[in-house]
């Protein structure tokens, strides 16, 4: 994933940038980088690895190493940005959040001539915000420019570019699969992915970009360069599991969806009596414990914190490049409480069971300090296809998702002509999934959110709604 942050001000724009910027911390964890524009100095850039550092640590210079009256910021897991372009439309800073998927195809076509060249990355893949920029260049203006780009790409493009003139042209992508918040304060404007990153800085909500819409935002004032598309396909995702809690997207508070989306994942068990005897209820760090809440709240069984997760000086599970440090870190940073544990039968709610690994491990770990049972509830359904669209869920193989590596053992390749009664619970094929992903995994019992209780819960109309990794249907 990825989030950034924009800040146009009439006076000094770095420290509004860089805790802006840091607000979106949740939402990556390999790069982060900084630009600024200055009257004097012109276009300014710093990029840092975050990967084993919080953004903050590696970016508290820029106070003194950094002037500007805007800035960009951005925190990824992907490419280094920003970049700093010089073309025909001019000098000038530029970041996304999202995803090209058909790189190659673009610069076959589009962007490659006898001598040109692009600076690869290991692997040999270019850089997304590279190629992004010389499809923008290739016309005669940023807007037009923009729409050429998010026409022709193959995934999801939400771009901040800072001018030599000192203002931000914000785009949203072409679908609005992400948000793009607007703030206004006294002293600018500033766009974000994360509406509370800019509230928190004194900044009020202005305005919510609609799909494909175009803003230039200078210290003055807002406007708008492109109008919003008719079309939408948000992102329900972000409501399950990577907006923060203090977040809304189109008017959904992130908190309050979780909320109830546990309460309706509790309404189905009680119909069908699936959670008599439970001791406690508990959501497994950090994003399943508001939907666990809600659940709890709705089935009235005590809600309890089994373990706690150590995060002071271990703040990310995935902070090594080998998997089996990962997994001893994710372990290593679990806390039990045994007065919670010990002859009791839990029931957790996650957000989402994506491969399953790290859900194992927790789950042994459980039954290690004396739990009778170990009961597991997903807030959303099962995860049948990798995300081509942003960065969440996205795999070298979809068999990497848990459900589909359930589908294959119980009937083979056969059974992924059948994932639409597989993710369906009422079926037998649902039934048949949930009881081979317990077996995988350890757990006493299963259950999945259906579509339509993630929809009801986050209240916006399906067709509004990106729901490929549980249906894929684009």
């Amino acid at each position: 994933m990825g989030g950034f942050f924009g800040v146009v001000r009439r006076d000094n724009a770095i420290p509004d940038c860089f805790f802006g910027t840091d607000y979106h911390s949740h939402l990556g964890t390999r790069r982060g980088g900084m630009a600024s524009f200055d009257p004097e100095i012109g276009l300014q850039r710093e990029i840092h690895n975050i990967s084993n550092a919080p953004f903050r640590s590696k970016f508290e210079d820029v106070f003194t190493e950094m002037k500007g009256t805007s800035a960009i910021g951005i925190i990824s897991d992907y490419f280094p940005q920003p970049l700093l372009i010089r073309s025909r439309l001019g000098s000038y800073a530029l970041c996304m959040i999202g995803i090209i998927n058909n790189s190659k195809e673009l610069i076959d076509r589009y962007v490659s001539t006898e001598g040109a060249f692009f600076n690869a990355m290991t692997g040999g893949e270019v850089n997304a915000i590279e190629l992004l920029a010389s499809l923008i260049n290739l016309k005669d203006n940023f807007v037009d420019g923009i729409r050429f780009a998010q026409e022709k790409i193959d995934g999801t493009a939400s771009i901040l570019i800072l001018t030599e003139e000192g203002s931000i042209i914000a785009a949203r992508d072409r679908y609005g699969r992400l948000p793009v918040k607007i703030g206004r304060s006294d002293e600018g404007y500033c766009v974000a992915f994360e509406s509370f990153s800019y509230e928190k800085l004194g900044y009020e909500n202005y305005a919510e970009l609609g799909p494909a819409e175009i803003v230039e935002l200078t210290a003055d004032g807002m406007k708008q360069l492109s109008p919003p598309g008719n079309e939408m396909r948000i992102c329900a995702f972000l409501w399950s599991y990577y907006g923060y809690p203090t977040s809304s997207y189109e008017g959904v508070n992130v908190e309050m969806m979780r909320y109830r989306n546990g309460e309706i994942l509790a309404r189905h068990d009680i119909e069908e009596n699936n959670c008599s005897g439970i001791d406690y209820v508990g959501g497994v760090p950090d994003s399943g414990t508001p939907h666990a809440i809600g659940y709890a709240n709705e089935s009235k069984i005590p809600f309890a914190r089994a373990f706690i997760k150590y995060t002071p000086t271990w703040s990310r599970s995935f902070m090594p490049t080998e998997q089996f440090e990962r997994n001893r870190i994710a372990k290593m940073k679990q806390i039990p409480i045994h007065d919670l544990i010990k002859d009791k039968n839990l029931l957790f709610v996650d957000d989402s069971i994506v491969r399953g690994t790290q859900l194992k491990e927790t789950v042994d770990f459980l039954y290690s300090h004396g739990a009778k049972s170990v009961h597991m509830r997903s807030a959303c359904p099962p995860i049948m296809f990798s995300c081509k669209y942003l960065n969440f869920s996205r795999a070298n193989s979809s068999m990497e998702l848990i459900a589909r590596r359930a589908i294959v053992e119980i009937e083979g390749e056969e059974g992924l002509k059948h994932v639409d009664e597989y993710s369906d619970r009422s079926t037998e094929r649902g039934k048949k999934l949930r009881n081979k992903i317990c077996e995988m995994l350890n757990f006493e019992s299963l259950e999945f959110q259906s579509l339509q209780g993630i929809i009801e819960a986050i209240g916006i109309d399906e067709c509004k709604l990106c729901t490929y990794c549980w249906n894929g249907k684009e």
